[in-house]
């Protein structure tokens, strides 16, 4: 017997692109928290609870690389690094929301 052939749906490349920045634990909650403006490290620590030092640091990193935030460094006196969304991360910003409004209607977190 023939089986019937069905279309298999590949994965657009461009949602592979995105979580591969999107995807990655943090990078959401980074950008989310710098949607309300600019904050300093500290600031980001504080708001994005749970993430250690060193893995901020990377994430911030990369998320400059893809062009997603810009740092900025101002002379001062003191010195101070801030951080903010690009135009690009920005447009992220309602997209998170939609994804948040959509997690709290079907997603059950289920106590561990």
């Amino acid at each position: 017997m023939n089986e019937p052939q069905t279309e298999v749906h590949q994965c657009d490349a461009a949602v592979t692109l995105a979580f591969s920045i999107l995807g990655k634990r943090w990078n959401g909650m980074i950008i989310d928290a710098l949607g309300g403006g600019e904050l300093s490290f500290v600031a980001l620590r504080r708001t994005v609870t749970g993430i250690s030092d060193a893995v901020l640091s990377d994430r911030l990193s990369e998320l400059t690389d893809a062009g997603l935030v810009l740092r900025e460094v101002n002379a001062g006196p003191p010195v101070a690094v801030v951080y903010r969304l690009t135009d690009a991360g920005r447009e992220l910003v309602p997209v998170l929301a939609q994804l948040g409004d959509w997690a709290r209607v079907n997603l059950i977190v289920t106590p561990r």
